[in-house]
């Protein structure tokens, strides 16, 4: 029994090929691809090779339409970054705290208000405001990322302080939330501090004592041939470090 004709055959086929054209279309170009075409600067372009930030995003599970920040967002290539992730339907909180923002004579301060001069990025909302006090709604967040701020604050301010950050960020998450902590891999037992490093083991027993789930580790800004001992700021280490991903889950 033949179920198509040949004529029916092709029709169908014809239908086939303009939907498939029609959700290419509407799913458009992948992120790696906006990040490479679109108007970010040369100098946010220049750093992707080093920073990887499409495979981050993807391994976060990051998409369109979510509502997320950028902590401790400094001068803001993630917030670009992330704006470019979640499109128009989705917010970008680009969080600072005062000492950020004062950092370098207001370096990152003036880097921001460049980056978010004449509403290029409409779908994002500078947050200068304290860590501890965020003013944003418990469970309000889908994702949050930040990248190689954490060893400042447990190393500069201790344990405890970094417990507290971890505590505030899974409060504004909503339960099922993603954390995504990036930062620079150090050796057990050495001067990590001056290094500006942290041990990754150290990282992810502040993240479980805060309540987050250590779901998954990427392996995406790993890089071997760092041995791990020189401070991350030498001649040559910029993009070069060895980092650890971490997503952390809050429990749903």
């Amino acid at each position: 029994m033949q179920i198509f004709s040949p004529r029916s055959w092709l029709l169908f086929m014809s239908m086939l090929f303009v939907l498939s054209g029609s959700l290419a279309c509407a799913t458009g170009p992948d992120l790696a691809t906006r990040l490479t075409t679109g108007s970010r600067s040369e100098a946010d372009k220049a750093r992707d090779a080093g920073r990887q930030p499409a495979a981050v995003i993807e391994f976060l599970g990051i998409e369109s339409g979510m509502k997320v920040m950028d902590l401790i967002a400094a001068s803001g290539y993630y917030t670009e970054v992330l704006s470019e992730a979640v499109g128009p339907e989705g917010h970008v909180y680009a969080q600072n705290p005062a000492f950020v923002l004062k950092f370098r004579e207001g370096a990152n301060d003036k880097a921001m208000t460049a980056r978010l001069a004449g509403n290029r990025l409409p779908n994002v909302e500078r947050l200068d405001r304290e860590i501890d006090d965020l003013g944003l709604a418990p469970n309000s967040l889908d994702a949050v990322i930040t990248a190689l701020n954490f060893h400042d604050v447990y190393n500069g301010s201790g344990p405890e302080a970094a417990n507290a950050m971890l505590v505030a960020v899974r409060n504004v998450l909503r339960p099922g939330g993603v954390l995504g902590l990036i930062d620079h891999a150090g050796n057990l037992g050495a001067d990590n501090k001056k290094l500006h490093r942290i041990e990754e083991s150290k990282a992810v027993a502040a993240a479980e004592k805060a309540g987050f789930i250590v779901e998954a580790t990427s392996d995406v800004l790993r890089h071997p041939e760092d041995d791990r001992t020189r401070f991350v700021f030498a001649e040559g280490m910029r993009g070069a470090t060895d980092r650890f991903v971490l997503r952390l889950r809050k429990p749903r």
